[in-house]
């Protein structure tokens, strides 16, 4: 083999994990993490959603999560909607 294409398979392979070890591990964290919160939701924590809206679980489905965001109002989301713990951000 030629030494300059022995070459571009090792910057070729060491791109590749560079990219796994920066972006693609970080990512798989993340949303490991994610889905643990989600699981492991319970009635009257108070939670934030992507959209920003705080609110306390009132109720909890298979998919979805219903918020009570005012005395009177509440409205249902994607469990997936949940960004976080109200109480972990502060």
């Amino acid at each position: 083999m030629d030494n300059s294409i022995i070459t571009m398979i090792l910057y070729f392979g060491g791109f590749i994990a560079i990219f796994y070890l920066f972006i693609i591990q970080p990512r798989k964290k993340q949303e490991k993490k994610h889905k643990e919160l989600l699981e492991s939701l319970r009635k009257g924590e108070k939670v934030v959603t992507i959209g920003g809206i705080r609110g306390e679980v009132a109720r909890i489905k298979e998919k979805t999560v219903m918020l009570r965001v005012n005395d009177n109002t509440e409205i249902e989301f994607l469990k997936t909607a949940v960004a976080y713990r109200q109480d972990e951000a502060e």
